[in-house]
């Protein structure tokens, strides 16, 4: 938590601890949050010691890159337009994470303002070089600065370096291999040579890295063209990795695109320059091929990362979604873990035709009660005594001082920029991590004016669900494109004391509950439709963040569309 505190402090957006004082007109306090979540998929009994539930970071978790120095492994995801940024993790067994922060936790290391929702931080990848002890993240802030480079000494001490920018690296998904005889290599997807044959026709590219300038050097060199298959044509391949496995080098890249027809395919060489020759039964990993209606179902599954451990066994983290109906799902990219097998000295992540399991034996495993958990069902809550720990995201960069706790609660002042504009709302929320799900808060103080103070459910800034009150009503307002009302119940002279929200979420539908005081809770409607949250609607790559906010809400937001 200190790392989360830290970034809080330095961009002079919150005072953590600031004591009590009374509210402004256009403050909004919150006495409690609390989340629990309930899927059928983790509704089972596991051995601990020896099994693990897939995925193994539930909710939004996408694009994981995974990195090992001795007994230790690193791991990160991307974040695109939330703030802190690239949550790292760390873990002795693979299996269970404690988050160590984040690795842009500081306003001038990643301005996001402005950024679409499906632009900003996009996958990271992080890598270790045994040759100067260094921890790399190599990354792209798309519609930012393009491909950077930060580095640390040390990632339990929380401090990053600010970007290296690599202006002659263009394109995406940018990451660092180096090798035995300690040359350094950038790989990276970009546009192909001349000009694209077919929508989605991109190549993946190699540099030499220069370790003590931080920079390319010399010529890029071709890797691949379009993807294993160009009569095919397909989509996007990108996310690459390189390996050393028996003297061989190992190319591992995403292709099809990042929605069900996402894959991962390998190839090899014996220099690390190419050519490149492709597994004959490619894809490595998918479940494009599999029954739509098939149980626990995994979708979308790719864009891969392997690490070895000590004693030669192999492991890859990857993308997956899981779906409620047909391919809906709003809990994002979340972050799965397979073991690898060695075929005609190829990995192969998951063998075709077969679904990603619920549940997979690994022996040897360290659970540890202390650990926040990351996956199965679990529920937490806080008061806000201690501030927020690493849960809680914020919209973009945080500009200005629009949040602070006190002994009562968290405080969210209204800083004039709503949740449907691309600025930073005064919002703070933490991940969906699971499809069944309660939700409660307390908003613990009146609202004046236009203003609204509830829980908001964020997709991007045309895709949220809004629950709370106004200085008149208790409301439920969604985002489809146009800003809807969908119920209110009136604020009579007799109700006083706190408002409590609560909300539950199963599958596509919600219920929408309030209760004043003490009082017993009272629908303020059911069944509500929540696919609009799902990313096949909203598109985009991220999932559903559900917070506090506070905020500007009119009948003119709703005639503009805001």
């Amino acid at each position: 938590m200190i790392a989360f505190r830290r970034f809080f402090l330095m961009c002079g957006a919150v005072a953590l601890f600031g004591g009590c004082r009374s509210l402004g007109s256009d403050e909004v306090r919150f006495a409690g949050f609390s989340y629990e979540g309930r899927d059928a998929r983790f509704e089972r009994e596991i051995d601990s010691r020896n099994e693990y539930f897939n995925p193994v970071l539930a909710g939004f978790h996408p694009d994981p890159s995974v990195c090992r120095k001795g007994d230790d492994y690193f791991l990160v995801n991307s974040s695109f337009a939330f703030y802190p940024s690239i949550p790292i993790f760390h873990s002795r067994d693979l299996v269970h994470w404690r988050q160590l922060g984040f690795v842009l936790d500081r306003p001038e290391q990643v301005p996001l303002d402005s950024l679409r929702f499906n632009r900003g931080i996009y996958a990271p990848d992080i890598s270790y070089n045994p040759h100067n002890d260094t921890f790399y993240v190599v990354n792209t802030c798309v519609d930012g600065i393009g491909n950077f480079v930060v580095k640390s000494r040390n990632p339990f001490d929380g401090e990053w370096s600010d970007p290296i920018p690599l202006p002659e690296v263009g394109g995406i998904d940018p990451s660092l291999f180096f090798d035995d005889d300690g040359k350094a290599y950038l790989l990276h997807n970009d546009m192909p040579p001349g000009r694209p044959q077919w929508s989605g026709h991109r190549a993946l590219w190699l540099w030499e890295y220069d370790t003590a300038a931080d920079r390319v050097t010399g010529d890029r060199v071709l890797l691949l063209d379009g993807g294993i298959d160009v009569a095919a044509q397909p989509e996007w391949i990108e996310g690459p990795h390189l390996y050393k496995h028996d003297g061989d080098y190992i190319l591992l890249a995403a292709e099809g695109g990042t929605y069900e027809g996402h894959s991962q395919v390998a190839l090899k060489s014996s220099c690390v320059k190419g050519p490149y020759v492709p597994f004959a039964r490619n894809p490595v990993l998918t479940q494009r091929d599999l029954p739509a209606d098939r149980s626990d179902k995994v979708s979308s599954t790719g864009h891969a990362d392997m690490v070895r451990t000590p004693d030669g066994r192999w492991y890859a983290f990857f993308l997956g979604c899981r779906p409620y109906a047909d391919d809906f799902y709003n809990t994002g990219r979340e972050t799965f873990l397979l073991p690898v097998a060695w075929e005609e000295g190829f990995p192969v992540i998951l063998p075709q035709g077969r679904a990603v399991p619920a549940v997979v034996r690994k022996e040897g495993l360290e659970p540890d009660a202390a650990l926040r958990p990351m996956t199965g069902n679990f529920a937490w809550s806080t008061d806000f005594a201690e501030g927020l720990d690493e849960r809680w995201l914020t919209i973009r960069t945080p500009r200005g001082e629009w949040l602070r706790t006190d002994g009562r609660g968290l405080v969210l002042r209204d800083n004039g920029r709503t949740i449907g504009c691309t600025a930073n709302p005064a919002f703070v929320g933490v991940r969906q991590q699971h499809t069944d799900f309660t939700v409660e808060t307390t908003v613990a103080s009146s609202v004046a004016g236009e203003r609204f103070g509830g829980l908001a459910f964020f997709q991007n800034e045309k895709h949220y669900l809004l629950f709370g009150r106004t200085d008149s009503a208790v409301v439920a307002v969604r985002a489809d494109g146009p800003t809807a009302l969908l119920a209110s119940a009136p604020i009579g002279p007799d109700t006083a004391g706190s408002l409590r929200l609560r909300v539950h979420t199963a599958g596509g539908r919600c219920d929408l509950e309030y209760a004043w005081g003490d009082g017993p809770f009272v629908a303020l409607a059911r069944g509500v439709d929540t696919r609009n949250l799902s990313t096949v609607r909203a598109r985009g790559f991220n999932g559903v963040i559900v917070g506090l906010y506070t905020g500007r809400l009119s009948a003119a937001m709703f005639a503009s569309g805001e």
